[in-house]
């Protein structure tokens, strides 16, 4: 049975299981993930990470996308169906494993689908600024990261011994407490910090307790071959395994179990996914990572007779605490791994784990009744560095990102021992703290004026008293303004720096080019600084980009960058170019007064224009020179109706599928898109058309006054 059947399945049993009576729990949640970085990645409260990428709310969401917020299609890469979490421990000898997925189960009530949701998801935010409006409202003092999702499920039903009446389930009676960490700096965008604390709910001793990821992995785009249809684009069956073992500048092996499109499917592929142990509650040095790797659903690998799944208990904990053997020869990579593309699966895990030894060498660690334990991974992706074979040097960025995650697990935990050493405690509160990041300065927080073939950027000073949490001192240097690409056709650079203002310093002038603000500062009358009020609040700066086309899609961001921090050696830090872009229509701004004549461009219209997409519902022409309020009808020549249009100043284009909500676009008011779509659900034809505009705005002294006008279609 094909892994597309056990995906829809999946979704039915997530959506509406039909679970016994006896337990009570929590909604199963399935549609949250991350937002904040350039890593969308779904997070459930059952244990699964991933939702197959199918639709949600009518459209599909990420279900592990790299890069997810870009505008270049070929960097739009999804990395797994599925993911989910393992944990397996000894209870008086037997050797358990709670899952909360495996290959091949199509049913709820089955083994493998062994966690209950115990909590909604719980969001909070340390975005308190208007920059990004859909964290701000999540705003808390609480949070680790720009966005965290906080949830809770167990591994048994209604007491820790019920095994809920799931086949070859024998609980190990423990809590999970998930709580995701994601950021939108530029470097700390790629990784999602997943942070587990298991509680034994039990009255058993739980010893030797291992943590693993299970992954149905399949570097794909869905943009390849279809943008419409999730599996369209890619085959299941051309992918590879491996794990990077290389060593990082501290010291320690990275340990990154991972997997790539062999082929990179022509550069639309060309990306990988890794999961890496950061720490838990055992020091380092004890613990110890573990790979395995095994075919979809194959426990009989003829050809590769280790790499074969694992299907009792017992296996799956034996699995969990070796590495499968590697090999030598024309059927293994170089690093000893197969080199036979199929439709790979791999298991990574880190143990042992516990709240405290049973033995003197700490060579074997126990939970208690009642005691918690922490295991905390990371799930990382990157681009490849290059496109040669599979290497650790085309491995560099995965490296990067990796490092990134675990500098931001560590926190003041420099050489991973767990104990807060001398020279380490840089809050001097006497803990380590943990997720502790440079940072640039924060986003400024923008707005957008629209006009006729010009867009002004406005922003705030919000950034330019930020004190840095490593340096401890305010470094902010500079403003950078950033339009969208030049071209359609510019596939490597998805925006176009417009301008570039930094403080005029004596003693930094290595850094930017020391323009000073007076261009872009807001000033008065007598050329004190000022601001302008846009929407109810106040803005110091402002850029006009002047020469834009009406009717294409344009987007814009303004980023902070700091002066870095040589002593650290921190290069010169910018905040994310994606946290405050706004996309906009450039447009004629409507007008009360109504004096110009309504027209519609382009005119003719040739199908299809560059802006439309490949399907017949993703064409558009624009009517423009529009009063705030209108109706607009459009006639054949022969005087038939063929469409009726509504419109009024905060037109936001919903009626058009070319124009995507979701980038919330800001449009001039003035301008209506019509999607060359009849009433009557049929594509116009060929043809000259006439249309009429008639003035609804009752406080204009035009009101009720129609203007007329045509325009051709040639197909």
């Amino acid at each position: 049975m094909k892994k597309y059947w056990y995906h829809f399945i999946f979704l039915i049993f997530i959506i509406g299981s039909n679970k016994p009576v006896q337990a009570q729990f929590a909604d199963d949640v399935y549609d949250k993930y991350t937002s904040v970085g350039q890593l969308g990645l779904a997070v459930t409260n059952f244990g699964v990470l991933g939702n197959g990428w199918n639709k949600i709310d009518g459209r599909i969401q990420p279900s592990c996308m790299y890069k997810q917020n870009t505008e270049i299609l070929r960097e739009q890469v999804e990395h797994f169906s599925y993911a989910g979490l393992w944990i397996g421990g000894k209870v008086n000898g037997e050797r358990r494993v709670s899952t909360a997925i495996v290959d091949g189960v199509f049913e709820s009530g089955q083994e493998g689908f062994e966690y209950f949701a115990n909590s909604d998801v719980k969001i909070q935010s340390s975005i308190s600024s208007t920059s990004l409006d859909s964290m701000a409202q999540y705003y808390s003092p609480y949070a680790v990261s720009h966005q965290d999702f906080t949830m809770d499920f167990k591994d048994y039903g209604t007491i820790p011994t019920d095994d809920y009446g799931i086949p070859n389930h024998t609980p190990l009676g423990i809590d999970v407490h998930l709580e995701s960490y994601a950021w939108n700096f530029s470097f700390a965008d790629a990784f999602v910090i997943l942070n587990y604390t298991i509680k034994n709910a039990s009255n058993e001793i739980i010893k030797d307790i291992y943590g693993g990821m299970w992954m149905d992995a399949s570097v794909a785009n869905m943009n390849y071959t279809s943008t419409y249809e999730p599996g369209g684009g890619f085959t299941w069956y051309d992918n590879l395994d491996g794990y990077d073992q290389t060593t990082d500048d501290a010291g320690f092996t990275r340990d990154i179990a991972y997997q790539y499109d062999a082929d990179g499917d022509d550069g639309w592929a060309e990306s990988y996914i890794g999961v890496s142990l950061l720490g838990g509650t055992v020091p380092r040095p004890y613990v110890q990572s573990h790979y395995n790797q095994w075919v979809w659903t194959n426990s009989n690998n003829a050809d590769y007779p280790q790499y074969s799944m694992p299907l009792m208990d017992f296996e799956r904990y034996d699995a969990m605490k070796t590495n499968v053997p590697k090999g030598t020869g024309v059927d293994y990579t170089d690093e000893g791994y197969p080199s036979a593309t199929n439709s790979w699966l791999f298991l990574f895990s880190a143990g042992p784990f516990g709240s405290l030894p049973a033995n003197e060498d700490s060579t074997v660690w126990e939970l208690p009744p009642g005691d918690s334990c922490k295991i905390v991974m990371a799930i990382v992706c990157a681009r490849w560095n290059g496109t040669t074979d599979d290497s650790p040097a085309r491995r560099a960025k995965l490296h990067v990102n990796n490092d990134w995650a675990q500098k931001a697990f560590d926190g003041e935990d420099a050489n991973r021992n767990n104990i807060l050493d001398a020279g380490e405690d840089l809050n001097e509160d006497g803990e380590i703290t943990r997720y502790i990041l440079p940072e640039p300065p924060p986003v400024p927080n923008i707005a957008v004026e629209i006009d006729d073939q010009e867009v002004t950027v406005y922003w705030q000073k919000n950034a330019e008293s930020f004190e840095d949490p490593i340096s401890r001192e305010q470094d902010f240097e500079g403003y950078r303004i950033y339009g969208a690409r030049k071209t359609l056709n510019d596939s490597e650079n998805e925006f176009t720096l417009l301008g570039e203002f930094d403080i005029e310093h004596p003693d930094h002038d290595d850094i930017g080019y020391n323009t000073g603000f007076d261009f872009i500062r807001i000033v008065n009358e007598f050329g004190e600084q000022d601001s302008v009020e846009v929407d109810g609040k106040f803005y110091h700066y402002k850029f006009v980009n002047s020469d834009v086309k009406n009717g294409w899609l344009n987007y814009y961001a303004v980023t902070a960058y700091d002066r870095g921090d040589p002593a650290a050696n921190l290069e010169s830090l910018e905040s994310s170019v994606y946290a405050n872009r706004k996309y906009v229509y450039p447009g004629v701004k409507s007008s009360i007064d109504w004096a110009d004549n309504p027209s519609v461009y382009p005119n003719p219209y040739r199908g299809q224009a560059k802006w439309d997409s490949y399907s017949s519902r993703t064409r558009q022409i624009w009517f423009q020179n529009l009063p705030t309020k209108a109706e607009i009808r459009i006639f054949t020549l022969a005087g038939d109706l063929v469409d009726i249009l509504d419109h009024d100043s905060d037109y936001k284009g919903s009626d058009i599928q070319n124009i995507d909500e979701r980038k919330n676009p800001q449009f001039s008011g003035g301008e209506h898109a019509w999607d060359l779509i009849t009433r009557h659900d049929q594509a116009a034809a060929s043809g000259l058309y006439l249309f009429t505009v008639e003035n609804l705005d009752n406080e204009s002294l035009s009101y009720g006054d129609i203007k007329e006008g045509n325009f051709l279609i040639i197909k």
